[in-house]
């Protein structure tokens, strides 16, 4: 009889154990909220989901940890897991090309216009040639589009000489007379030119540096001249602000045979 009673107590013991580990299990398993999206509405991000703990006691949690734990609240055994986020980069971005101040770019863009530097043009050379034209002997006349200069001489001749003239929009055309002669001159550049390229000196004394080069002839009271260049290259181009310009062994014999007030027919 005892034995039966003691064998009853043990077989409910048991079950009593196997039901506190069965609640156990079933109190520590995490419920899971389920995400619903609606067919109208973006589907919403799912949020953080807890990590536990990691000091998490062995007793399975539930009703027994709580009767027979050390009494911590359970929210304490928890901790948010902090979510990463990139962080925007504030750095600057470099730029791939060089900037460059307005007065570089304005110097840039008048050495873009300036012809390389090369060997003289034979076909620019001083020489004389048939003329067919109306103008008398001690004109000038001055080709722009072929850049050449012709000094009639009569009976059907005339001296032609090589000359650059003036950049697109620079160019003109009319009828003018030498108003003065000048051997070396000095050169002061005009406002509009300084306006151009602030770089220029404001005055510049004659000599061989001089862009006036070695003689210059002044046209009516105008700002152009037919003057000498210590660039050769530069002759049968469009290069100058409307000035005609002549080598400087050019320009010195075409100054010994013209004298003020002689016509000068720019075309």
């Amino acid at each position: 009889m005892f034995k039966r009673m003691h064998l009853a107590l043990l077989a409910g013991a048991s079950c009593f154990c196997a039901g506190l580990h069965q609640a156990a299990a079933i109190e520590a398993a995490p419920l899971l909220e389920p995400t619903v999206i609606y067919a109208e509405q973006p589907a919403q991000r799912p949020l953080a989901m807890p990590t536990a703990y990691a000091g998490r006691s062995n007793m399975g949690g539930g009703f027994i940890e709580f009767l027979f734990g050390d009494g911590q609240s359970q929210g304490e055994r928890y901790q948010q897991q902090p979510g990463y986020q990139q962080q925007p980069s504030y750095q600057p971005q470099r730029s791939l090309f060089p900037q460059f101040e307005p007065q570089q770019r304005l110097r840039r863009q008048e050495d873009a216009g300036e012809p390389e530097q090369g060997a003289f043009d034979p076909k620019f050379e001083r020489q004389l040639v048939d003329y067919r034209g109306r103008e008398g002997a001690g004109t000038i006349v001055i080709d722009t589009p072929n850049k050449f200069l012709f000094l009639v001489q009569g009976d059907g001749k005339a001296l032609r000489y090589g000359i650059g003239v003036g950049r697109p929009g620079f160019t003109w055309s009319g009828v003018k007379q030498i108003s003065a002669k000048k051997e070396w001159p000095a050169w002061t550049p005009p406002p509009e030119m300084l306006a151009r390229r602030p770089d220029l000196p404001r005055h510049m004394e004659g000599g061989p540096q001089n862009p006036l080069g070695a003689r210059a002839m002044y046209l009516g009271s105008s700002l152009y001249r037919i003057h000498g260049s210590n660039e050769p290259w530069t002759i049968g181009t469009n290069v100058s602000s409307g000035c005609i310009r002549m080598r400087n062994e050019d320009v010195i014999d075409l100054y010994g045979r013209v004298n003020v007030g002689a016509r000068v027919v720019v075309i």
